[in-house]
């Protein structure tokens, strides 16, 4: 009887010298494929996972490191970072701060504007990225409360209020007169009682009036001569 020979594919065939020769293109194969199993993906290595104040948000390291100087880009910069921090068993990174004024800061770096809820306070937002060290969003969240502050101190709109008195035949230029911030309100006619000049033109009295909110600080700039016109017609009465 003939003697039976090794497995086929269980042993490879010695090289030159006895050596055994080089693994086949199917078993390099799956050496390959078990270790890249074990190394972790390479796009998992791009996103953060972050724990603020109890709440986890999840961004990209480019979001996060699109302030060079920022807290959260020196927290977790790809080169190695910068700052030593905690991590929670899930391995996010753990900052203490309140995670109600943190959306509009991660907000902030994803796409460049400033966008804060009705219920949120501007304070809130700017103590947030004053903490972070985003510079950029620090002067806009100023400029925006000194726009509120500015609107609150203004108050309600105020009007100044005239009466001119006019002859029929000055009543057509008293109205075309009153495009430079001043509006027609009211039109009176007094008849020719007071003979003022000829008794057959009717007189009138022409109320008008202009908004005092024209200007910056509540300081009303000084009329134009249109208006000084209307205003010395108007001291006739």
């Amino acid at each position: 009887a003939m003697a039976e020979g090794p497995p086929r594919g269980r042993t490879p065939s010695p090289g030159p010298g006895g050596a055994p020769g080089p693994p086949s293109p199917r078993a390099a194969g799956a050496a390959a494929g078990s270790a890249g199993a074990l190394s972790p993906p390479a796009a998992a290595s791009k996103w953060v996972r972050l724990n603020v104040g109890g709440t986890y948000f999840v961004s990209t390291r480019q979001t996060l490191c699109r302030e060079p100087k920022s807290f959260l880009c020196r927290l977790c910069c790809q080169d190695g970072p910068e700052l030593g921090s905690d991590k929670d068993e899930t391995g996010a990174y753990l900052i203490d701060r309140d995670p109600t004024y943190f959306g509009p800061i991660l907000n902030y770096l994803r796409h460049g504007k400033l966008i804060i809820n009705k219920e949120l306070a501007e304070e809130g937002v700017l103590e947030e990225a004053e903490f972070y060290n985003i510079a950029s969003l620090v002067r806009l969240v100023k400029e925006r409360i000194r726009d509120n502050e500015n609107r609150t101190s203004q108050g309600p709109v105020k009007h100044v209020y005239r009466v001119l008195q006019c002859q029929e035949e000055e009543l057509t230029q008293m109205v075309s007169t009153m495009s430079d911030g001043w509006k027609f309100e009211q039109l009176i006619s007094i008849g020719s009682s007071y003979n003022y000049g000829n008794e057959d033109q009717a007189e009138f009295l022409c109320v008008v009036s202009r908004e005092l909110n024209n200007s910056t600080n509540g300081i009303v700039k000084e009329p134009s001569e249109k208006a000084k016109i209307l205003q010395e017609r108007g001291s006739r009465m």
